[in-house]
This record gives C-alpha cells, sequence and structure tokens, in this order.
C-alpha cells in the first residue's frame, strides 16, 4: 500500500485491496475535452493498481484520452462509493506489459497473453489523493 492509499478511507483501502474488481473510470476527451465515463475492470497485482481491457486490435478511446490527458477519476460502487482522482501510466515496454498481463490473464482464465501482450489495453494507476 502506498502512502496516499494509507490515508484513505478504511472501507475504500478496502475496496481496492481486492484482486479485481468493477469499476468505472472517467477520461477527459481528447478532441472535445468533455468528461467520458466507462465501466472497466481493475486489478490490484503487487500492491499496484493497474486496469486493463480485452484484446483488441484497435486503440480504445479511453487510451487515447489518457495519452493525452493522464489524468482520470476512478468511481468505486456497489457497497462502497467513491470518486477518487488518480493519474494513468499507459504501459508500451514489452516485457512489463508482459509481466503484468499474466496475472490478468489468469484472473480471467485466458492463455493468450501473447495476444494480450500485443492488443490489449494497460495502465498502471496511482491515486492522487482523498476522494472528492
Amino acid at each position: 500500500m502506498n502512502t496516499k492509499e494509507s490515508n484513505l478511507d478504511p472501507k475504500i483501502r478496502e475496496a481496492l485491496a481486492h484482486p479485481m474488481g468493477v469499476i468505472d473510470i472517467t477520461t477527459m476527451g481528447r478532441q472535445s475535452g468533455q468528461p467520458r465515463r466507462i465501466e472497466i475492470v481493475f486489478h490490484r497485482i503487487k500492491d499496484r493498481i493497474y486496469i486493463s481491457g480485452q484484446p483488441f486490435p484497435n486503440r480504445r478511446a479511453w487510451l487515447g484520452n489518457l495519452d493525452a490527458n493522464p489524468h482520470l477519476t476512478l468511481h468505486l460502487k456497489g457497497p462502497v462509493s467513491a470518486d477518487i482522482p488518480a493519474t494513468a501510466r499507459i504501459i508500451t515496454d514489452v516485457a512489463e506489459r508482459r509481466t503484468t498481463l499474466v496475472p490478468i490473464a489468469k484472473n480471467w482464465k485466458r492463455d493468450d497473453v501473447d495476444v494480450m501482450v500485443e492488443q490489449s489495453p494497460l495502465i498502471e494507476v496511482t491515486l492522487d489523493g482523498q476522494p472528492g
């Protein structure tokens, strides 16, 4: 757990400690400048938060938005509800992608890691501070 996470409400910390969970994220549209919200899965691997997606040959709009502006909001939903400002780091290094995507593929019961390394979006999320 990083320092910023240790300052979070214990219920939020617990929600983010799960190995995998469904959340929403809001990014800013790279062309429109308008907020764009989608539902997506996060993964917790070695005390870090990652967001990935299923392999797809075309780049996802949300990833392009983060390329233009790395700030996003994580929206926890369900028993714990919170909006948490964060920053994304798009992972492009092939070796780091492979290392990170192996446990994600396992979570999804996939055996096509090579395809995921080539086509799946992948970001590491760093929390910016307390939820808004």
